[in-house]
């Protein structure tokens, strides 16, 4: 297995401001993991990617709900301080849901070989989902990190994780806690 490590989504517009709020609640919650796991993941030489919200201010996405937020070359659209970062990593802006759609994703990972994505970040329902599902349609086998990813709602969230841990696209498609994970990639 030749992997990267997809992060999504874990940026500063995301976070600050948010006390109290489930979604980041929960991803603070797994801070601690999500390091380690991005830690193993240099000293193996598994690229790191966060694939981040880089929105336009008239960005069409805002024709919505959705309040503007991650506007491209604000603080608010930078990774934030908590995830320790490595030299090597890539930031990659998304404007969509997806961090292979419009991007050039796909084209770095496979420049590197790569045939396996490790998706980790927020929001299960949302970014996570699309990225899960155009992985797989790249043809990149998929990995998620159920307990370094999350929802606005923790039993949503595990609606979602059963639903790919019980997939019918399994093995191409597998769900692991980050230990379970470091403990496999340790073991080869």
């Amino acid at each position: 297995m030749r992997a990267a490590v997809l992060v999504i989504d874990m940026i500063k517009d995301n976070f600050e401001g948010t006390k109290g709020n489930r979604l980041t609640d929960e991803a603070r919650a797994f801070l601690p993991a999500l390091n380690h796991l991005l830690a193993v993941a240099r000293k193996i030489k598994y690229p790191v990617i966060f694939a981040s919200d880089s929105f336009l201010k008239e960005d069409f996405i805002f024709n919505s709900k959705l309040k503007p937020h991650a506007i491209r070359g604000t603080h608010g659209a930078e990774v934030i301080n908590d995830i320790h970062r490595g030299s090597d990593d890539i930031i990659m802006g998304k404007r969509r849901f997806s961090a292979f759609f419009k991007t050039d994703l796909d084209q770095t990972l496979r420049t590197w070989r790569i045939d396996t994505v490790v998706v980790t970040g927020i929001a299960t329902t949302f970014c996570i989902l699309g990225t899960v599902f155009d992985a797989l349609s790249h043809d990149f086998k998929t990995i998620l990190i159920e307990d370094c990813t999350a929802a606005h709602d923790k039993k949503i969230h595990q609606i979602y994780m059963d639903i790919y841990r019980n997939s019918p696209l399994y093995p191409l498609l597998r769900v692991f806690q980050a230990e379970e994970f470091i403990n496999m990639v340790n073991r080869q």
